[in-house]
């Protein structure tokens, strides 16, 4: 390619975000004035010829580095009647320094390019004036533009073929300044050739696009106008039959289409839809349909609470709402802390399930089972539902039943999530051990599918039929007994053992819970009434005892009744202070003074042959008195007699205390001869209340040998164990409710066996603190512990082996 270039002293017309590449042919307004003093410095500039200007693009009030020369073809006025000129692009001109002239117009310097190749052009060029022209053939015939795709074929210079994709009205301004700062015109060419070649591609998809469109808009069309005649049809036989106008299966067509649905659940509501428009009017199946679209539309499909993923905060308002219970604070706070992470890492959803939780809270009652799952749900942000299943004996409670029947339901499970509004609530099935089982079925074995992590994501109700996603769930199931729980069930749910409050946890809920909820139903205001921690401390140990806080929370209401009586009578100023000797005044004398507050002479133990045993009941750990007597061997008959509703493990307990003592009681310094000759008689007051269980074996047989011994039990022991036939003593559950009970009871000492010293982990460390616990692995270690030093007439009891 031959270059030569000129240099050319030009005025300069700005361009604001406008291209005119040379060939091209444009008019400008004249009433701008910066194009009108270009055009004007240019005529009067003189000289041979028509008058010339520099046209430069200007974007963004920045001037590009080319320009193009124009020549002014004609001054007069446009279309809208404005002055304007009609000026012609001649050659690319590189623009350079300033210089004056005529005119108000600014006068630079510039070179001219001369952009001819050689002749004849090389074959590749030849090819690409070849595929610019099909191309810009087929896009001008796409618009309809017949007559340029003539003046295009007659085109033959590359550099005027590629200046005339200036015309294009896709090509961006930064585009056609590209193309006239490229001073090659084969690369022109080439960008021309690939802005229109994308330009088609892209027309191509909008168009195949807008087709798809408008098949669709056809379709809906036509099913619009076969619904409008079906529904004339319907108008017609509803006005022969004589009844009203309605649109049911129309509006519920519409509800299910505008409806936030799962694919599968809108299929399956879309097919009742169907039944419902063939369905006749007197048919039944019509108004079961309705009733299930009502049902599948007002569940939360796609309703997610978010998690509270503020660990601290979360187990702040644990600990704010509820004392104690450190296990299911942990878990939770746990189960939050993996959620979090998981969530942080993209992991929230593994293999169509999410990360639920199923929690049973086994414990006594009032230990605050069912308001820690309030507290749960707080905490995690969540819904939160409450089932209750004591006495449920229905399966078709909790898995629904078929529509067929008539007045079906789902089941509580849905009823559940559909009262939640969200499909992650916390759920709480309460009393899930009080579930029974009849010719109905077994609702127990309906809730394994619903317990189970490892299904629960494709749990189908009867009633509806369709899968529902419950593994983002967090159930929590509370129950007072473990072994009332079938083993399949308990088996999917993790267990969390709350074993009943200390005395001091008592007090701090007392002070922080019940007292304030009681002065509000009682009417008083918080200033008015205060009662000491002295008080409630009394109240937890002398007039209640339990494991759990009602019988406490109603002590306090009771007493906060009696102020307000009597100051409503006139006998009693407020405010009051309440300490712990003005509760005898208030409501009477404490109904469970402890053993060791009694007379010496008014203990139980204070006779030869009574025992202080531990027991776990479903209110939680209790103490157990065990008492044994000798019959007069001229009236009682040889033998062992059980009283107190014994079950069978624990006459077997008695039968091997009393086997013992006989086989070893030389050794121990037992008058043994009167086991054989005199009927021994065993027996656990509270007679109308069941006993079973093998861990009053050591308690028995501590009984008989003091019995036997004339030396009384210490008040201050309890103990624990089961007992072998060669003395060993054997490892029991339920040591800390056992533990709490005795600290409940005001006891010092207890025995239990060696093998249950890990349990003493369990154990709050201020119960430890108060108690003396003894592990022993045989029974002589426990006689020793338990009875009193023998007097100067008994015989000496030999030290423990």
């Amino acid at each position: 390619m031959a270059s030569t270039s000129v240099t050319l002293t030009l005025p300069v017309l700005p361009l604001d975000d406008e291209v005119v590449l040379p060939g091209m042919v444009v008019p400008l307004d004249l009433s701008d004035a910066e194009v009108r003093g270009a055009v004007e410095a240019a005529q009067a500039a003189g000289g041979s010829g028509k008058p010339r200007v520099l046209l430069v693009p200007r974007v963004d009030g920045r001037y590009a580095g080319t320009g193009v020369l124009g020549t002014v073809e004609q001054v007069g006025r446009l279309a809208d009647g404005d002055p304007g000129a009609l000026i012609r692009g001649v050659g690319r001109v590189r623009i350079g320094a300033g210089t004056t002239g005529p005119g108000a117009a600014l006068w630079v310097e510039g070179e001219s390019v001369d952009e001819r190749l050689a002749d004849p052009l090389p074959g590749a060029v030849t090819e690409l004036v070849k595929e610019y022209k099909a191309l810009a053939t087929s896009w001008l015939k796409k618009r309809g533009a017949w007559q340029v795709v003539d003046r295009i074929q007659q085109i033959e210079g590359v550099s005027a073929l590629a200046d005339n994709s200036g015309y294009s009205p896709f090509l961006t301004v930064a585009q056609k300044v590209e193309l006239l700062e490229t001073a090659d015109p084969v690369a022109r060419l080439r960008l021309a050739i690939a802005w229109l070649r994308d330009h088609l591609a892209e027309q191509d998809v909008a168009e195949s696009i807008a087709k798809d469109v408008q098949d669709g808009v056809d379709k809906q069309q036509r099913e619009f106008l076969l619904r409008r005649q079906l529904e004339a049809v319907r108008k017609e036989l509803r006005e022969l039959n004589g009844e009203k106008e309605g649109e049911e299966s129309d509006d519920y067509r519409a509800r299910v289409e505008a409806a936030d649905l799962p694919e599968k659940v809108r299929e399956a509501a879309l097919k009742e839809v169907d039944k419902l428009e063939r369905a006749s009017d007197q048919s039944p199946e019509g108004s079961w349909i309705l009733t299930w679209l009502d049902t599948v539309l007002e569940l939360p499909w796609n309703e997610h609470s978010e998690d509270a993923y503020d660990i601290r905060g979360a187990r702040a308002v644990l600990d704010a709402e509820h004392a104690g219970l450190a296990d299911v604070k942990d878990r939770i706070t746990e189960y939050l802390a993996v959620r979090k992470r998981r969530s942080d890492r993209g992991l929230g959803v593994v293999g169509g399930r999410r990360g639920g939780a199923v929690l049973a809270l086994v414990g006594p009652p009032g230990v605050g089972k069912t308001s820690l799952g309030e507290s749960v749900a707080h905490a995690m942000g969540r819904k939160f539902v409450r089932v209750a299943l004591g006495g449920v004996r229905d399966e078709a409670e909790i898995r629904g039943h078929r529509r067929t029947y008539v007045g079906a339901l789902p089941g509580r499970i849905v009823r559940a999530i559909k009262e939640a509004g969200s499909m992650n609530p916390v759920v709480l099935l309460d009393e899930i051990d009080k579930v029974g089982s009849d010719f109905r079925g077994d609702p127990a074995a309906a809730l394994l599918e619903v317990l189970d992590p490892a299904q629960n994501h494709t749990f189908r109700d009867h009633y509806l039929e369709v899968e529902l996603d419950l593994s983002d769930v967090v159930f929590l199931a509370t129950a007072n007994v473990l072994e009332a729980i079938p083993e399949a069930l308990a088996d999917r749910m993790e267990l969390v053992r709350l074993d009943g409050y200390t005395e001091d946890e008592k007090v701090v809920i007392a002070r922080d819970h019940l007292v304030p909820r009681q002065l509000e139903r009682a009417g008083l205001a918080a200033e008015e009434v205060v009662l000491e921690d002295s008080a409630l401390r009394r109240l937890a140990g002398e007039y209640t005892r339990e494991a759990g806080v009602r019988t406490l929370e109603r002590s306090i209401a009771r007493l906060l009744r009696k102020v307000a009586a009597q100051h409503e009578l006139g006998e009693r100023d407020l405010p009051l202070h309440i300490g712990a000797e003005d509760l005898r005044g208030l409501i009477g004398r404490p109904h469970h003074v402890p053993e060791s507050a009694q007379d010496p002479a008014e203990r139980r133990t204070a006779v030869p042959g009574v025992a202080t045993g531990l027991a776990v009941t479903g209110a939680g750990g209790d103490v157990l008195f065990v008492e044994a007597s000798l019959a007069d061997p001229e009236t009682g008959a040889a033998g062992l007699t059980l009283t107190g509703q014994l079950g069978d493990v624990m006459k077997e307990s008695a039968q091997i205390a009393l086997s013992f003592l006989r086989s070893h009681g030389a050794e121990l310094e037992l008058p043994v001869a009167d086991l054989k000759d005199r009927g021994v008689h065993i027996h656990f007051p509270a007679g109308a209340v069941p006993k079973d269980g093998p861990s009053a074996g050591i308690t028995m047989t501590t009984a008989l040998a003091s019995l036997l011994s004339g030396r009384q039990v210490r008040t201050d022991v309890a103990m624990t164990g089961e007992v072998s036939l060669t003395g060993r003593v054997l490892p029991i559950g339920g040591v800390k409710q056992k533990l709490l009970a005795a600290h409940r009871a005001g006891l010092t000492t207890v025995v239990i066996p060696k093998r249950n010293e890990a349990d003493l982990d369990d154990v709050p460390a201020e119960v430890l603190e108060r108690l003396q616990v003894h592990a022993v692995t045989d029974v002589r270690q426990v006689l020793e512990l338990a009875l009193s030093p023998a007097e100067a007439a008994a015989p000496a009891v030999p030290a423990a082996a």
